[in-house]
């Protein structure tokens, strides 16, 4: 369903909205309208058929930096593509300044397509955009996606949860603003039980590690670094906890990458994909395991 401010008595107040509240609307071809789509972690036969037909209507695509080259092919040609992606310490269009454009693009009349990499609402601040349309009068949808975690992970042969290994699993944000150092519940992460999935962890790797190991949690905790998964230029890195920030580097792995620790790790490789198709990181690490 499409989503636009208005009043309704029976439905709580937008927080920030003065008082509207968010009701129901649906979107029609004639209606101008944004539409948050998840575009998966990269492999475009991951996107919902839905997507896909909300991509072949667009007027417009304003995408992020995760937004993979084979999902944005199934573009139209001619249809305008705006880029709005962002990296660490470097906006090319600030956060502000997308929200403002979502605005002016949708009051001109257009279908707007806001294409985010994996799920928009999981670590893609789509939640952000919705509340500044919300706020605005602006109607929008929001498409779910496959989010990084579960389709890089599956790409990998890393279940998130296995029984005997894994009773939860958790997802975390590995990036802060600026130098920050960063601030989480370091002693509720390091749960054996738990699969963590550190989202923009790249930079922070030895800090995460570090927290980890003084939090309790086994320095010998399997852990991986998967590079754009789900795409042909898919890397993995299979090893443990405290070696995890050097074998990164040596394997010169580069974002996007998504940091998964815990003992499902350890059967990489073993859940859809072959032996010959494995990165020699992971054929080591099992090989390893085997022997033991």
């Amino acid at each position: 369903m499409c989503r636009r401010a208005g009043r309704q008595d029976a439905a709580p107040p937008l927080p920030g909205t003065g008082g509207s509240a968010v009701t129901d609307r649906t979107c029609t071809l004639r209606r101008p309208c944004v539409h948050l789509v998840g575009a998966g972690p990269g492999d475009p036969e991951l996107l919902t058929v839905k997507a896909v037909r909300l991509l072949e209507r667009a007027d417009v695509v304003v995408y992020d930096r995760l937004v993979s080259p084979d999902v944005l092919d199934l573009v139209p040609a001619g249809t305008p593509l705006i880029y709005a992606g962002k990296a660490a310490a470097d906006h090319h269009m600030p956060q502000e300044e997308i929200n403002k454009l979502l605005v002016k693009l949708a009051g001109a009349g257009r279908r707007v397509v806001r294409l985010k990499g994996g799920d928009p609402y999981v670590f893609g601040r789509g939640s952000e955009e919705t509340e500044y349309l919300a706020q605005h009068g602006v109607a929008f949808e929001v498409v779910p996606g496959i989010t990084a975690a579960g389709g890089c992970a599956a790409a990998a042969g890393i279940p998130l949860t296995h029984r005997g290994l894994a009773k939860g699993v958790r997802f975390v944000t590995g990036h802060c603003r600026a130098d920050v150092e960063l601030d989480l519940n370091w002693e509720s992460l390091a749960d054996p039980e738990t699969t963590l999935v550190f989202y923009m962890g790249l930079a922070n790797l030895p800090q995460i590690r570090d927290r980890l190991i003084a939090a309790g949690l086994d320095p010998a905790t399997p852990a991986a670094a998967i590079m754009s998964g789900t795409t042909p230029r898919q890397r993995v890195v299979v090893t443990t906890l405290t070696e995890l920030p050097e074998r990164v580097a040596e394997a010169g792995l580069r974002a996007p990458v998504l940091i998964v620790i815990g003992a499902v790790v350890q059967m990489a490789g073993l859940l859809g994909v072959d032996l010959d198709e494995r990165p020699a990181a992971q054929t080591e690490a099992r090989e390893r395991a085997d022997a033991g």
